[in-house]
């Protein structure tokens, strides 16, 4: 199943996302991820962790962040550095980032959020 960004759920998905607006980001996602195949089926969960993920944040649940992103890195571990339109690499990169800071428990200060780049 090819992943296409440029309409319908996920479009509406991403576009959810970069506006901040996670819960329902992971509301659009789910609709396709539901009648994905593998590997896709994987992708998009790693992504919808990441959308949830940030909602946790948004209402102070660092605990929650933290979990989800954790799940949804050791899902993208699998990926190349490009899967179904999307650059894997630096979406890895910056859920590290924002691990580490979570780690260290400094709200003060805080990476964007991670960005889902098309290629």
């Amino acid at each position: 199943m090819k992943l296409d960004w440029n309409a319908g759920a996920l479009a509406d998905g991403l576009r959810c996302y970069r506006s901040q607006e996670f819960f329902l980001a992971h509301e659009h996602w789910e609709i396709v991820w539901l009648k994905c195949p593998e590997p896709e089926k994987t992708f998009l969960q790693a992504l919808i962790q990441v959308a949830a993920a940030f909602h946790h944040l948004q209402r102070n649940n660092a605990g929650g962040t933290t979990s989800l992103l954790k799940r949804s890195l050791r899902h993208l571990e699998s990926f190349p550095e490009r899967f179904e339109g999307v650059e894997v690499t630096s979406l890895r990169a910056e859920i590290l980032a924002w691990l580490q800071v979570l780690e260290v428990n400094d709200s003060a200060i805080h990476p964007a959020f991670p960005q889902i780049r098309l290629v």
